[in-house]
């Protein structure tokens, strides 16, 4: 089977070809607003316009037509709903001009699924590490269920919004980490329950003490104790479960530090630790490809009337979205 899927939940238009669980083309293109989060109506706009450039530069690396796909996969949510409809219009367009079967994805399943294929570590724990979404995630009955998630913001957003109160242009995670690799660490509030991660105090507090110490250190030690927060509540989650493999997923997951420290926890708790490849785990047509595949020999393909946004999907519900 060949899949092309479409991935524009937030800030990234990625469209991805699969074949047999072989990435075949993985081309994206990133909405990067200066001075400003993500405004819906622009992430949309800029995913219109470059739509037609990017399937064509992921069919031509493939070095296949769309008479070639047999499967149109397309992120269904979680995700901002204006991108997230031109998303989804635009796999409409293609299954119906093409007559090819079609079939929504939820987003972070996808990034579960390309994970557990890349490392090779499979039925793991999972920390899924993102800008809307921070969870640990078990399977169990063939289901996914949150053993524990963020009860305010995401760690992702956490990072974006404090970068932006200090001044930064392009206030992302990957440029944060430039800045707290100079800094040295300075106390923070630090909150977890249980198996769950509150984040909003601590940024109230870094954004007050970055008024009066560097920046840089006010970053690292952001960074510092949000992924310490997220170490802790995670090996709870490994005892809880008695799980001997750990995978981090998500944008989040790219970051050098945070994977030190998961993989150290690991090593001393005889656990196998995994993290895909940055350019799988940060938001990507080629995950939502992977994961269409998997799911179509599952569930069948998608009737078209089913395939809408629905900007608050949880992965635990994905049975009842394809009406199982």
């Amino acid at each position: 089977m060949i899949s092309l899927g479409i991935e524009s939940t937030a800030h990234t238009l990625g469209i991805g070809i699969v074949k047999d669980g072989k990435v075949l083309s993985n081309e994206m293109d990133t909405f990067k607003p200066a001075n400003e989060g993500i405004l819906p109506r622009k992430a949309a706009d800029h995913h219109a316009e470059c739509m037609s450039r990017v399937l064509g530069l992921a069919l031509g690396k493939a070095k296949l037509k769309m008479k070639d796909i047999d499967l149109i996969a397309f992120s269904q949510g979680p995700g901002i709903g204006a991108p997230l409809a031109v998303g989804i219009a635009g796999a409409k367009y293609l299954a119906s001009r093409n007559g090819k079967k079609i079939i929504g994805v939820n987003h972070c399943y996808a990034h579960i699924a390309i994970s557990e294929h890349l490392t090779g570590l499979h039925d793991p724990l999972v920390l899924y590490l993102s800008g809307g979404n921070s969870q640990i995630l078990v399977r169990q009955d063939d289901r996914w269920h949150v053993l524990g998630e963020t009860l305010d913001i995401g760690i992702g957003n956490l990072f974006d919004t404090f970068g932006r109160s200090i001044g930064m242009k392009y206030a992302h995670g990957a440029e944060l980490e430039k800045l707290a690799s100079k800094g040295k660490y300075v106390e923070l509030p630090y909150s977890v329950k249980g198996m769950n991660l509150v984040f909003s105090g601590l940024l109230t507090q870094a954004q007050k003490l970055a008024k009066t110490h560097k920046k840089e250190d006010i970053a690292f030690s952001l960074m510092e104790t949000s992924f310490a927060m997220a170490c802790e509540a995670t090996e709870r989650a490994l005892f809880l479960t008695r799980k001997k493999k750990l995978i981090c997923c998500g944008g989040v997951a790219q970051n050098k530090r945070l994977q030190q420290m998961l993989r150290t926890m690991c090593d001393e708790d005889g656990v196998q630790f995994g993290v895909a490849p940055n350019e799988f785990n940060r938001d990507n047509g080629a995950m939502i490809a992977y994961a269409g595949e998997v799911l179509f020999k599952k569930y069948g393909a998608m009737r078209m009337e089913k395939c809408i946004p629905i900007t608050n999907y949880r992965i635990e519900i994905m049975d009842e979205v394809f009406g199982e």
